[in-house]
């Protein structure tokens, strides 16, 4: 932005017409005229507490003010309300005299509503003072950034005449286009990005972000600094002019921070503020949902403080509902001071609630847009609000348990949370007995806790009873599978090293030798690597060497069985061929005897004879089909998870 005007214009302010060589430059110029025409000065001019003695004829012939007044009398009293008072009268009247009026952008606003209050246009005198003004106003104000935040500030006190002769108006459009020019920025002079609400959304909301962004972006800390009613015009210009809301809304939430920060404002007038930038804020889709969430706790909580009225609260509240999944518990409602004695009632704690049941209601539903994925973030957020206001001693059992209720149990998939929140409101009730205790932590389940946090739990004295039996049963499940994953993982890189593999080629087309079926091992990277690699990788010194024996002892007692298993199919099998040849010999010479050689066997077969084995004494049938699956077991399980078999066999032991 151009600041070249304004430092020309810096001179200006020890010029003589700003100082108080202006009265004594005034007097010479009126002796001066009083000389040369050898008429008195007739005239008297009162303007609030200051009288000025000058000639007619001048006054008479610059201002069609002073042309009617001066008709019917010498004595002329200004108003009060005069633009500008004593000192802009006495600078128009050294004009008058024929003396250069030196202009800045201190006065120009004052100078030109004076000049339309007496009159002075070019129909009473060529080169007047309005047209003067006016050119300087477009020529050099409006085109400067610093001047013309300097003449809009003037303007405050020049009401109504600064805004019937659009001072104001030009002064706003002026500003709005300039940021827009900013903002986009052709030369690419800026040091600094711009501030987007993209920027705002991606940090934590707190008045030291905001000083440190003001701080980059001088252009945002000179709008802010301007009246409200200024302000809210130059926000409406530049949605006008086209800026993209990402960058207008940072300077309305710059805004509010600055009216919260200053403490000379009284209750009242932050409380009115308050509700100007909530209309001029877009709530709701048209609002972004980028705005920082804190923003909105911030602005919720000083409209409960001020009591700006239920509207405004519920405004807050659904825009809040709206964005929860992307807040942070720092940015929920406290008590002032932190005082979380009975919390529970107060009005912050009844605001979240109806934040909380907001976001159910309408986003929970069957047709809600919002991705489930947020549900459990939410509900995470509500279980670390607890963990905040569980240490209330006043709470009920009753009524913290309504908070949980609030959100649904389903959409929790951690407990952590809710067991932290759950341990400090017994630890801060002790007197609850195991039954009031396993009613408040029904809604705990150890299956969706962390293995941490399940072993905290089997060894929190706190807890009922029946959650710390359950916490030890999911603890046990939860080591029995880690220990499996551990030793399938083995089993996956290298099954073929140990001794108990079966040979590789009677299993030359089993998917199980894929290692792409794995889900503990890299593919391309586990193949060739040694077992003391991966022992290193995912264990101990000594968890090493003890899955190491423990899974080389497995291996070969798999192998011992599976052997055992084989022979005594095979000595079975003989076993039931003998026998049947023993019957069928039998049968024949009965047949002999009686001339039924010829006949046909009956089909009906006589019970086998009872043999003993290593398994238990069995009838062979079912020694048969027993031996069968156990083989097939532990060929599964002895092959799961091999690597896909070279063209060389497997070694095997």
């Amino acid at each position: 932005m151009d600041t070249s005007a304004s430092k020309n214009h810096t001179s200006m302010l020890s010029s003589p017409l700003c100082s108080p060589n202006v009265s004594a430059l005034l007097k010479i110029k009126i002796i001066s005229w009083s000389q040369e025409t050898g008429l008195p000065a007739s005239v008297c001019v009162r303007v609030a507490n200051r009288i000025f003695n000058l000639h007619k004829y001048p006054l008479f012939s610059r201002s069609g003010y002073f042309n009617r007044e001066l008709n019917e009398s010498n004595e002329v009293e200004l108003p009060q309300d005069f633009p500008g008072g004593p000192e802009t009268f006495e600078m128009i009247s050294l004009f008058i005299y024929g003396s250069s009026t030196l202009v800045d952008p201190f006065n120009v606003a004052a100078l030109r509503c004076a000049a339309e209050y007496l009159e002075m246009t070019e129909e009473y005198s060529s080169g007047n003072l309005c047209e003067r003004f006016d050119i300087y106003l477009n020529q050099v104000v409006l085109q400067s950034w610093d001047d013309t935040l300097i003449v809009l500030q003037k303007c405050q006190s020049l009401d109504p005449w600064a805004e019937e002769l659009l001072i104001v108006s030009r002064c706003i459009e002026s500003l709005a286009f300039m940021a827009c020019m900013e903002i986009l920025d052709p030369e690419r002079r800026r040091d600094q990005p711009v501030v987007t609400l993209e920027a705002l959304s991606t940090q934590k909301w707190c008045s030291e972000m905001v000083q440190e962004i003001m701080t980059q972006d001088v252009w945002i800390k000179d709008l802010i600094a301007l009246p409200f009613g200024f302000f809210k015009r130059v926000i409406g210009s530049l949605r006008r002019q086209g800026m993209k809301e990402k960058y207008v809304s940072p300077v309305i939430l710059f805004y509010v921070n600055w009216v919260l920060s200053v403490e000379k404002n009284s209750d009242k007038d932050v409380a009115l503020l308050l509700k100007e930038v909530l209309d001029l804020l877009h709530i709701g889709e048209k609002g972004s949902r980028v705005i920082p969430v804190g923003f909105y706790f911030s602005l919720l909580s000083k409209t409960l403080k001020f009591d700006l009225g239920k509207e405004y609260t519920i405004r807050l509240q659904n825009q809040i509902s709206g964005v929860l999944h992307m807040a942070q518990v720092e940015d929920f409602l406290s008590p002032e001071n932190n005082k979380m004695d009975d919390f529970s009632s107060s009005i912050e704690m009844e605001t979240m609630e109806s934040i909380f049941s907001t976001y159910v209601a309408f986003n929970m539903c069957s047709n809600s847009n919002i991705p489930s994925p947020y549900h459990s973030v939410v509900a995470e957020l509500w279980d670390s609000y607890l963990t905040r206001i569980a240490s209330d001693t006043k709470m009920s059992s009753k009524r913290f348990m309504e908070l949980i209720e609030i959100m649904p149990i389903s959409s929790r998939q951690n407990h952590d949370h809710l067991y932290k929140a759950l341990n400090i409101f017994l630890q801060v009730h002790c007197e609850l007995s195991q039954d009031e205790k396993s009613t408040v932590c029904k809604y705990l389940n150890c299956q969706k806790l962390s293995n941490e946090v399940c072993v905290e739990a089997v060894q929190n004295e706190l807890m009922p009873l029946r959650l710390i039996v359950q916490a030890l049963f999911v603890q046990q499940l939860s080591t029995h599978k880690a220990l499996k994953e551990c030793s399938d993982s083995f089993r996956y890189a290298h099954c073929g090293d140990f001794s108990g593999s079966l040979p590789s080629s009677r299993y030359a087309n089993s998917k199980s030798h894929n290692l792409v079926d794995s889900p503990c091992v890299d593919v391309e990277d586990t193949r060739s690597l040694p077992l003391s690699f991966l022992l290193q990788k995912d264990l101990g010194s000594e968890d090493r060497e003890f899955c190491r024996t423990e899974y080389e002892s497995t291996s070969f007692r798999i192998q011992t069985l599976e052997q055992q298993l084989i022979t005594l199919k095979r000595s079975l099998q003989l076993q039931n061929t003998s026998k049947k040849r023993e019957q069928v010999v039998k049968n024949v010479e009965p047949m002999r005897q009686y001339g039924l050689e010829g006949r046909t066997m009956s089909k009906k077969r006589t019970p086998l004879g009872q043999v003993t084995s290593c398994i238990g004494t069995v009838n062979f049938a079912s020694q048969r089909r027993y031996a069968s699956k156990l083989l097939k077991v532990f060929r599964k399980f002895s092959l799961f998870g091999r690597a896909k078999p070279k063209r060389n066999k497997c070694r095997t032991v």
